[in-house]
């Protein structure tokens, strides 16, 4: 990697983590007043998240998003009375309040030296993600923003990874071209195919398991610790 060159980089498993948010959606409706299991939160969230990822390319602004979490809501109201649990005359924003305080994040530790470490060789940095437009305000809450040049979501892009013309809005925010950049991420269906389609390099990050699938010839780094050591 030359010096220079536009680095691209995936949200969700890459910079950021989502923390369990099962026992804090358990925790958030008990001060509420609403009793339910970890295994119906659990199981509500997995209806909730699934239905999230299907749905967030909506969520282009801010009305978009409000309108995404109302339905987001509701599929997790759906989803926790059909596991038995007893919701009551619970309002609508308060399940929606306590489903948003349950959903936190937090910022791999390696991440900031390395970011910095890219940035002090002359990379250029984008975040890359298939999130909707409060991309930008999970990097600013956990501290990473300062640390990027620019960030896109698929919701803005009106594409999602491994589609390539996400690629080339990281591209043209970066003011750079596909020769030399390079994609980082932990997803091989949509970060390294994304990446091939797109002409970067992609680099996998695999922080446990190893995936099935990788192609030959692709960087596989354990985290992003060691990307700054791929630079000369």
């Amino acid at each position: 990697m030359a010096a220079g060159r536009v680095v691209t980089l995936d949200a969700l498993g890459t910079l950021l983590e989502l923390l369990a948010p099962a026992p804090r959606l358990v925790a958030e409706l008990r001060a509420r007043g609403i009793e339910v299991s970890e295994p119906q939160a659990s199981a509500a969230l997995r209806a909730e998240i699934a239905f999230y990822r299907a749905n967030h390319d909506m969520a282009r602004d801010a009305a978009s998003l409000a309108l995404l979490r109302e339905r987001c809501t509701g599929m997790l109201h759906e989803a926790l009375t059909s596991t038995g649990a007893v919701l009551g005359p619970l309002p609508r924003e308060v399940l929606r309040d306590a489903l948003l305080a349950a959903l936190r994040f937090r910022v791999y530790p390696e991440v900031p030296d390395a970011l910095r470490a890219l940035r002090a060789a002359g990379h250029r940095l984008v975040v890359v993600s298939n999130w909707d437009v409060s991309l930008h305000d999970a990097l600013r809450d956990s501290g990473l923003a300062p640390l990027v040049d620019a960030a896109i979501s698929s919701a803005e892009a009106g594409a999602a990874k491994p589609d390539p013309r996400i690629f080339a809005r990281a591209l043209a925010l970066a003011g750079g071209d596909a020769a030399g950049a390079l994609h980082v991420g932990d997803s091989v269906e949509f970060d390294v195919a994304g990446a091939l389609a797109a002409g970067l390099e992609p680099v996998l990050v695999v922080r446990e398991e190893r995936p099935p699938g990788i192609p030959d010839g692709v960087a596989v780094i354990g985290s992003l610790a060691e990307l700054p050591a791929l630079a000369p």
